[in-house]
């Protein structure tokens, strides 16, 4: 029951995080497309790890140097909207899931792999 509940604050997390960063002005942040993949809260509530996707990988360090000097406002605004005891200190960490993803696409869609034809497989009686 308590994953339940730390899946749903998870889910919050992100969907109030991906608000509030495209209100953002910092000029780091909008180099590149940025998206929150995933958040994964500690069963305490006390920190929270934000997985950042980035389409420009050549941003991410400055964009992460934005997303951590921002990181006290974003907080502060995340304790307003989830009203929680705690507000978990957010830990901002580079995402590489989408591209790694990808390129096993890529490689997959190279192999040479004959398709297989269902009708010349079966046996007729």
């Amino acid at each position: 029951m308590a994953s339940n509940r730390l899946g749903r604050i998870n889910e919050e997390i992100q969907r109030e995080l991906s608000d509030l960063l495209r209100e953002m002005k910092d000029p780091r942040l909008h180099k590149t497309l940025l998206s929150i993949t995933r958040v994964e809260t500690t069963p305490d509530l006390r920190y929270a790890k934000v997985y950042v996707s980035l389409l420009d990988k050549e941003y991410t360090k400055e964009a992460l140097a934005g997303l951590k000097s921002s990181a006290g406002y974003l907080r502060r605004e995340l304790g307003r909207a989830l009203q929680l005891r705690y507000t978990p200190e957010l830990q901002w960490q580079a995402d590489d899931s989408i591209t790694h993803g990808a390129h096993i696409l890529e490689i997959l869609s190279k192999l040479d792999i004959p398709e297989d034809n269902e009708d010349e497989g079966t046996n007729s009686e």
